[in-house]
């Protein structure tokens, strides 16, 4: 058998393989994105709901009969809430714990409304306005030491 007799033929090229089904890491790796996501968004709900439960809790304050009363219940659950940072905060008095609410955000507490926490436990009357505005500066800071930031 010589060369003239040997029948050659061209080259055949297999198809490209489909992208379709996906490979087994790609199927790995959509899984792990999926379960980022679901993760992430389990993570925010869980957030949501514990702050809507501290808002509750904090609103609940309102519940008291009396306005002084009001006042110490405020001031009791940021005493509660300070706890969480510094484990000795609930212990401050007078212009120290005023400086600790303010947290190195403003002087809401020891220029501004916030002062009421000092003495409004104590007081006869309390005009509505100036509770009011406690409240306001009270409950973000409540909500603020809850979520552990300074």
């Amino acid at each position: 058998m010589g060369m003239a007799t040997l029948v050659l033929r061209d080259v055949h090229v297999p198809a490209s393989p489909s992208w379709w089904p996906l490979a087994p890491g790609w199927w790995l790796l959509i899984a792990v994105f999926l379960l980022l996501i679901v993760g992430a968004m389990a993570w925010r709900l869980h957030r949501h709901r514990r702050r809507q439960a501290w808002q509750r809790w904090f609103d609940a304050t309102n519940e008291e009969t009396s306005p002084a009363g009001q006042v110490a219940a405020m001031s009791e659950l940021l005493r509660r809430a300070a706890r969480r940072l510094d484990a000795s905060a609930d212990r401050l008095e007078g212009e120290a714990w005023l400086r600790f609410l303010d947290g190195g955000h403003g002087h809401a507490f020891t220029q501004g409304p916030g002062r009421l926490l000092l003495e409004g436990g104590y007081r006869r009357d309390v005009d509505a306005a100036e509770l009011a505005a406690a409240r306001t500066v009270a409950r973000v800071r409540f909500l603020e030491l809850m979520a552990g930031s300074r």
